[in-house]
């Protein structure tokens, strides 16, 4: 089993640029604003041959009871409880402050082993002598930004950590890569065949500031696993936490709020925490989008579902705040009838009314989400399609254009996830966007292909009488 190691210390001492060094990859925004971080954040990572689990953690600062220091505080206490084994973090540069005395003695109550890490030690920066009063032995001097003295600190790890893959290795035949292109020489398929690899489903949760991402997050964790508060912006990184949704294992992402492009611009730390929460869209097979349901469908509500639908994952809605609507009468058929109108390309997506607050509707949620991921990796045959085809046809035969009607000869799946479909015939380039809109709808209604982008290329025959080049 990795070790579980949480990275503590005080604001701006660099905890989170040595979470992203043992990492491997930039997992936590880095900037120099104290207190960047604010909820704690864990990720499994292999580190010179180590099994870890590493916890990035807020700074331990004062604040009055339901602040956000003291929130981003108790954080960082549930991580202390929580790891194996404590990585304090000092500056050297500052040497050893008041604050850094209070989270020495919070480490000594804790009983766990603690490694201290002067961290910042790059140059002819020396270590004070007062560090010793810590009570923790010799500080390792480090430098995460320069990547030095690292090899120490693996050192001090190895008694603590088991070797990354000395656990049992996954059977490869569980692995299965079903994005390659669909070949006609293929067999045929069953009639309709999902697939799904054997792994936790990805699920972002997506949406405008404080539209109550975060606490839905911790709705459906059943722990206060991010900050939650009136105050909008406070997530800042991309959090992940295992989820069991049903029987399906979810590795599920809480993030930042997406405010227009223009309130951005310029502003470096909200440009980073708009980057993470991108990354984070990119990284998932499913997105909720999350609604505010006092403020439906604002233009950028449907600008993140555009992005998000722009980036082929599957899609769910999620009205929130359901219980401080004052007239629902009708308020989810007046809100589909929108939906379907400002995003065809995504027509017939689930439309859950929900309360992150009082857990309303999140049993309908988990059966969009198990929806709309099935149809994410739904595959058809190319016989079922070419039926479908055949009828699509004579209920609305293709347009003529100069003259010409344009053919569509037949089509087949090239892939899944999301589902993407080739047409073959005569003059395809010249198909208009509706007759595509038309063909896509009927896929859905057919094949249960709701909640999930569709994508479409077109083969031209070759014209037998042009020309030889």
């Amino acid at each position: 089993m990795p070790l579980k190691l949480a990275i503590v210390g005080r604001p701006n001492v660099g905890k989170s640029r040595l979470f992203n060094r043992l990492a491997g990859r930039t997992a936590a925004i880095v900037h120099d604003t104290p207190g960047v971080t604010r909820d704690r954040q864990a990720v499994d990572a292999e580190y010179d041959g180590l099994a870890l689990t590493l916890i990035d953690t807020a700074g331990f600062e004062d604040g009055a009871p339901g602040s956000i220091p003291n929130r981003m505080t108790q954080q960082t206490v549930t991580a202390i409880a929580e790891a194996e084994a404590l990585l304090f973090v000092i500056d050297a540069r500052a040497g050893v402050t008041a604050g850094d005395e209070i989270i020495a003695a919070a480490l000594h109550k804790a009983g766990k082993p603690v490694i201290l890490a002067a961290n910042k030690c790059e140059g002819r920066v020396q270590v004070m002598d007062d560090v010793y009063g810590l009570g923790f032995g010799e500080p390792i001097r480090i430098s995460a930004e320069h990547n030095l003295g690292m090899e120490e600190l693996v050192a001090a790890l190895e008694p603590l950590a088991a070797p990354a893959g000395s656990e049992e290795e996954p059977d490869e035949d569980l692995v299965e890569d079903f994005e390659e292109d669909f070949s006609e020489d293929d067999e045929p398929l069953e009639d309709v065949v999902v697939n799904y690899l054997d792994r936790p489903l990805r699920l972002a949760l997506v949406g405008r500031p404080n539209v109550g991402k975060s606490s839905l997050f911790n709705q459906l964790l059943g722990e206060e696993r991010s900050l939650v508060g009136p105050e909008a912006g406070l997530t800042r990184d991309s959090i992940t936490a295992p989820w069991m949704a049903g029987e399906r294992a979810v590795l599920l992402h809480d993030t930042a709020g997406l405010r227009k492009k223009a309130r951005v611009a310029g502003e470096t730390l909200e440009e980073m925490s708009v980057a993470s929460t991108l990354e984070a869209i990119r990284f998932a097979d499913c997105v909720i989008v999350m609604i505010d349901a006092t403020a439906p469908f604002e233009k950028q509500d449907l600008t993140i579902a555009d992005l998000i639908a722009r980036e082929g994952r599957a899609i769910v809605f999620a009205v929130n705040k359901w219980d401080l609507l004052p007239n629902k009468a009708g308020a989810i058929s007046r809100m589909r009838l929108k939906l379907d109108e400002s995003l065809p390309q995504i027509a017939g997506a689930p439309l859950i009314a929900t309360s992150a607050r009082t857990g309303e509707g999140l049993d309908r949620l988990e059966a969009a989400i198990a929806e709309a991921d099935t149809a994410w990796n739904t595959r058809v045959s190319t016989a079922t399609l070419n039926r479908f085809l055949t009828e699509a046809l004579q209920r609305h035969a293709t347009p003529a254009i100069s003259g010409r009607r344009v053919r569509i000869r037949y089509m087949t799946q090239r892939k899944a996830r999301p589902p993407s479909f080739t047409l073959f015939g005569n003059q395809l380039d010249s198909l208009p966007e509706a007759y595509l809109r038309y063909l896509a709808n009927g896929l859905r209604e057919n094949f249960n292909l709701k909640g999930t982008p569709l994508r479409f290329s077109v083969r031209n025959s070759k014209n037998p009488y042009a020309p030889k080049k």
